[in-house]
């Protein structure tokens, strides 16, 4: 691809003008039948318990440094 988005195919595997840009041609034609295939449906997982529990621990760190953070409050005596 060009920065002005042209495509630009190279052929050169054979000797005369004509068969190269039959080549050429035919490179084409195959990468724009490849490019109109859909591509592969992507089948949805689940989570591990490993990573659940994984997951879980971060969760509960990550809200223990948030507590942390928070000013502390002196009791009031009266």
């Amino acid at each position: 691809m060009t920065a002005d988005g042209d495509l630009v195919i190279v052929a050169h595997r054979f000797r005369t003008q004509e068969r190269n840009r039959q080549d050429a041609y035919e490179r084409l034609i195959d990468l724009l039948r490849r490019a109109a295939q859909p591509g592969k449906r992507r089948l949805p997982t689940r989570p591990t318990a490993a990573f659940r529990e994984r997951r879980r621990e971060a969760k509960l760190a990550r809200g223990r440094t948030k507590r942390l953070r928070q000013a502390v409050t002196q009791p009031v005596d009266t």
